[in-house]
């Protein structure tokens, strides 16, 4: 199979406030929108966003428009900590302050306006030995 780009559509109440949320702290451009839907593209990483409203039609069946408990975003970047300074500064409601886990994931969690979670990480040198073989 040839994968040739990647999306994730997420079910939100008000799709404007997280396509905005995404595109002032995140740097996504809206590729398309509509009544009820919005995707975003990011241009460097290839990376899109689509929100869909709740409880649009289009969802058959209807449940599976329900909201993903537990569901993360997640994006790799290369500068976490002016990342971290940079939307903290902006007002972004951060969830999750820095941490590093033993195996070099360093990262932050943050909520857009419906409550959807962002994290960043940047991969840093494991700091127990049982890691070291750890590639990203």
């Amino acid at each position: 199979m040839l994968i040739t780009s990647f999306a994730i559509s997420l079910n939100v109440p008000d799709v404007e406030a997280s396509a905005a949320w995404v595109q002032k702290h995140l740097g996504f451009t809206v590729a398309m929108s509509a009544d009820g839907f919005s995707s975003l593209h990011h241009e460097q990483s290839g990376t899109n966003v689509i929100y869909l409203r709740t409880g649009l039609e289009t969802f058959k069946p209807a449940s599976a428009a329900g909201r993903a408990d537990g569901l993360l975003v997640v994006f790799t970047v290369n500068d976490i900590d002016s990342d971290y300074d940079r939307l903290s500064a902006d007002g972004v409601e951060v969830v999750t302050p820095i941490e590093t886990e033993p195996w070099g994931e360093r990262f932050f969690q943050m909520a857009d306006p419906n409550g959807v979670i962002y994290q960043l990480v940047q991969w840093v040198e494991p700091t127990d030995p049982q890691y070291a073989q750890v590639t990203h």
